[in-house]
């Protein structure tokens, strides 16, 4: 029997970029991602455009600018931690992968959908309760997970759309059956409301996962036939900011609905806030829409969760890919009938740790271009990622209580301490060190993997 050509990308591309956008979205798009923005504008008051402002940045903006550096660069997140050496190339990607995977994305993703959607819609509750729903929620995903090859299809055609109709119904009744009033903010929101709006962004998690996503929409885009180099660079790209717009409007609709619900200061979480919206709103239905709302927002993100870790593992460690698939998909199910609070207790310092190291990596990767004619980054990439690895480490060990009065000496003096973002000075300092001793010792173009772009071309390896 005689092969069959792949259609060429540019043979109905609108159409696949879109669905990807759209299946991206629903990956990023979880339970912290929904129940974040409408506690944020409560929590803000008066000062709710500076805080969403910095939400935005780094809920929305950042993960598009992580799927941008991972098109550009055309290598995957290990391909580009290697540059910062062997050990940050095997445990940040391991770290990072297991953080969106089984130990805390993955397993929160079960946990909220019983907390919110099936506890108060069905008044079911406990181990028994929990252990057989998750069960039926991760064999769901798992079984949408199966054939990685079709993910997007199944994401962007299907359950995305539902989602985003149930969305914006939520969002529209709220928005025109109420009006904002003013509002004194809380204690964290009164001053630097934007700093830490940003901070609350880091808690979706997207940038980290979006070096992870970006990965698997490159080889979706290959799958549908688009060619190696400037066409799949730019679909990507197109297709990462498609779903970063989308987010940052589904972000501001839900953060509309906190500035704008009766009596806010009586709620001390979205999940419960959006639930009494959507009661006061529209009643019983109004119940089921929310329910659906978040069973669909953590499902759609759970399939994306274990394909791309999945992924990972199969390609860099023994194992198949839907042998890591039902391993993650396990430890999971075991993970998320503990509740939501077990989950934080394990994920929280692994979190914290990840994201200085992974903005930075993320920033040096888009950096880099500009200085591509004159020299390649080496010690640009290695110091200031170390700093940022090492300092975030010691603020870990801080928050842990580990020889917190020691370490402290070491890292208050920082700019920005106080803000949680005491590492961002000293890792610029770090940057140009590195950059100094790079145009000292200049280097030829680096190719990363199969796809990096040299001075607008791809070079093939």
């Amino acid at each position: 029997m005689g092969s069959t050509a792949v259609p060429r990308g540019r043979s109905g591309s609108t159409k696949t970029i879109l669905i990807t956008s759209l299946a991206l979205f629903s990956m990023f798009f979880g339970a912290g991602n929904l129940i974040f923005p409408p506690m944020l504008a409560v929590q803000a008051g008066d000062n709710f455009w500076p805080a969403i402002l910095g939400f935005l940045s780094t809920g929305a903006l950042l993960p598009v600018l992580a799927v941008i550096a991972i098109a550009l660069s055309g290598a995957s997140v290990r391909d580009l931690a290697q540059r910062a050496g062997t050990v940050f190339g095997v445990l940040f990607p391991v770290l990072a992968y297991l953080s969106i995977g089984a130990f805390y994305a993955l397993p929160r993703t079960g946990a909220v959908s019983m907390e919110t959607a099936i506890t108060p819609l069905l008044g079911v509750d406990g181990l028994v309760a929990s252990g057989v729903f998750n069960v039926i929620f991760f064999g769901v995903a798992l079984a949408l997970a199966w054939n990685p090859s079709t993910i997007m299809d199944k994401l962007g055609k299907f359950l995305v759309p539902a989602l985003v109709v149930l969305l914006i119904i939520m969002i529209s009744v709220a928005l025109t059956r109420w009006d904002a009033d003013a509002s004194v903010p809380a204690e964290q929101y009164a001053e630097g409301a934007f700093t830490s709006g940003l901070l609350e962004g880091y808690l979706t998690m997207d940038s980290i996962a979006a070096l992870a996503f970006s990965i698997v929409i490159i080889s979706n885009l290959r799958a549908k036939g688009y060619a190696e180099g400037k066409e799949i660079v730019n679909g990507t790209i197109t297709a990462g900011i498609g779903a970063g717009v989308l987010l940052a409007l589904i972000y501001l609709g839900l953060a509309g609905i906190g500035r704008v619900i009766p009596n806010p200061e009586q709620y001390d979480n979205g999940a419960g806030l959006l639930a009494d919206a959507a009661n006061l709103t529209m009643g019983k239905p109004g119940q089921v829409i929310f329910s659906l709302v978040v069973l669909l927002a953590c499902l759609t993100t759970a399939v994306g969760l274990i394909t791309a870790t999945a992924e990972y593992f199969s390609e860099n460690f023994a194992g198949s890919y839907k042998v890591w698939a039902v391993i993650f998909t396990a430890t999971s199910i075991i993970f998320a009938t503990q509740g939501l609070e077990f989950v934080m207790s394990i994920a929280a310092p692994v979190i914290g740790f990840l994201y200085p190291p992974a903005i930075t990596l993320i920033f040096v990767t888009l950096i880099e271009p500009a200085f591509r004619s004159r020299t390649r980054f080496t010690w640009a990439m290695f110091v200031p990622i170390w700093v940022a690895t090492i300092w975030s480490a010691f603020e870990t060990f801080i928050a842990q209580g580990w020889a917190a009065d020691a370490l402290s000496n070491v890292v208050d003096w920082a700019p920005l301490a106080e803000d949680g973002l005491g590492w961002v000075v000293p890792v610029l300092v770090a940057f140009v060190i590195g950059l100094i001793i790079d145009f000292a010792n200049p280097k030829p173009p680096m190719i990363v993997g199969t796809n990096e772009a040299v001075d607008g071309e791809v070079v093939t390896a």
